[in-house]
């Protein structure tokens, strides 16, 4: 499709009056109670396309009136240009369905095969997007303000794309197989398990991350790992959750800390471990990760969660899949989006000198686990538009005031 044609259609055709009709609706956000309901008992393809059909027009249309708000600059890199053709193409697709009867066989046929087809299209979203904002950084610079907006936007796009793909992986693992049954993981309900074991999500976690390690650095930090189950004493941890999110937030993590003890003990016998604890209340989830690899000062905690600040080489595009998210620096910040995405978080503590930790939040029950979604409003709106104003605390300068030069009145 071509790419001013799009634009085009955006700007004036019908396309653009659908994507501000539904972007007048805000998202429904599902508990992962309402994901396993809806999964085990009446798996109905039907309810699942009716649905469907109406709210992803709704998601995929707040991101896309939002994506309008970016420095125009930044809108036309060929990057972030090809990321909203696959929006605009995919919104479209969607509402080919729109008028189309729920009854016939083929419909929901069709759908299923049409959701797959959105599902693979925007495989690379994130690789790309990560490309235009190098590019804009390159021609133009970032300021605070726009890194600030770029920051803002990135979570709120990232997040939609998560909800988007889980309604798409749900849709496609319970229909879209002619097996019914994923013999990989028999007890799933789409991507999500009843009893996630999270001390085995931890353990193939860490197995992957160590080989990575052992590859790089001909050596690896040992695991220690710790599970406190305040709910079921002397039971392994369980908890209802997506367990490919979990096993990207502590993979990131491991990797995070294999590399900080690598690099800060340099060519040593024996490595300190990277310890994980795992306690299971009434209320949360959490998975703590410590290591010793030096830590960060605390200024640049918040640097490691920005989009606009990675230091990490740049991968070349036509790689990017050999190692998912390398070199972009957006391991972190969108590990703590799954994190937060069913009302979790993901937080790090640091001990400069010494190491850091690293908590995952995570809530333990499946009704308190609701999607956490953008919703394009006056308020969104305001946030790019705003001209940020000074400070209202005062900059300290680098050198002490000469106090001599201070008289008396």
């Amino acid at each position: 499709i071509n790419m001013r044609l799009l634009t085009f259609l955006l700007k004036n055709g019908s396309l653009g009056k659908q994507v501000d009709f539904y972007s007048r609706f805000s998202p429904s956000p599902l508990s992962m109670k309402q994901f396993l309901d809806f999964g085990s008992e009446n798996a109905c393809e039907r309810t699942s396309f009716v649905f469907l059909r109406q709210e992803l027009p709704v998601r995929l249309a707040n991101i896309m009136k939002e994506i309008n708000l970016l420095p125009d600059n930044l809108l036309k890199t060929p990057s972030v240009q090809l990321v909203q053709s696959w929006y605009i193409q995919s919104f479209q697709e969607i509402l080919d369905f729109k008028e189309r009867k729920a009854e016939d066989d083929k419909v929901i046929y069709d759908f299923t095969d049409a959701v797959i087809k959105i599902r693979n299209r925007h495989n690379d979203v994130i690789p790309t997007l990560a490309q235009g904002v190098v590019e804009y950084k390159e021609s133009y610079g970032i300021d605070p303000v726009t890194s600030q907006n770029v920051q803002y936007f990135l979570d709120r796009f990232f997040m939609s794309r998560i909800s988007i793909r889980m309604l798409l992986n749900q849709h496609t693992l319970l229909f879209g197989g002619k097996v019914k049954v994923n013999p990989a993981h028999p007890k799933q309900i789409g991507s999500i398990d009843p009893h996630c074991r999270v001390e085995e999500v931890i353990k193939d976690a860490y197995e992957n991350a160590r080989r990575l390690c052992d590859l790089y650095y001909m050596n690896s930090p040992e695991l220690k790992l710790e599970e406190f189950n305040a709910k079921e004493r002397g039971k392994p941890t369980t908890v209802v959750y997506v367990p490919s999110h979990l096993y990207h937030m502590v993979f990131e993590l491991f990797k995070n800390a294999m590399r900080a003890t690598m690099e800060y003990h340099g060519v040593i016998a024996e490595y300190p471990p990277v310890k994980v604890q795992v306690a299971l209340g009434h209320e949360d989830l959490t998975v703590k990760m410590s290591d010793r690899g030096g830590g960060v000062p605390l200024r640049k905690i918040e640097r490691l969660f920005s989009y606009t600040y990675s230091t990490a080489p740049l991968p070349r595009m036509e790689t990017s899949r050999a190692t998912p998210l390398a070199g972009y620096g957006y391991g972190l910040p969108i590990s703590r989006l799954y994190a937060r995405y069913f009302q979790g978080d993901l937080k790090l503590y640091s001990l400069e000198g010494y190491g850091t930790d690293a908590v995952i939040y995570i809530k333990a029950l499946s009704t308190d686990s609701i999607e956490r979604l953008p919703v394009y409003n006056r308020s969104a709106w305001r946030h790019y538009k705003t001209i940020h104003e000074a400070d209202d605390w005062c900059v300290p300068s680098k050198e002490p005031k000469d106090m001599t030069t201070f008289r008396s009145s």
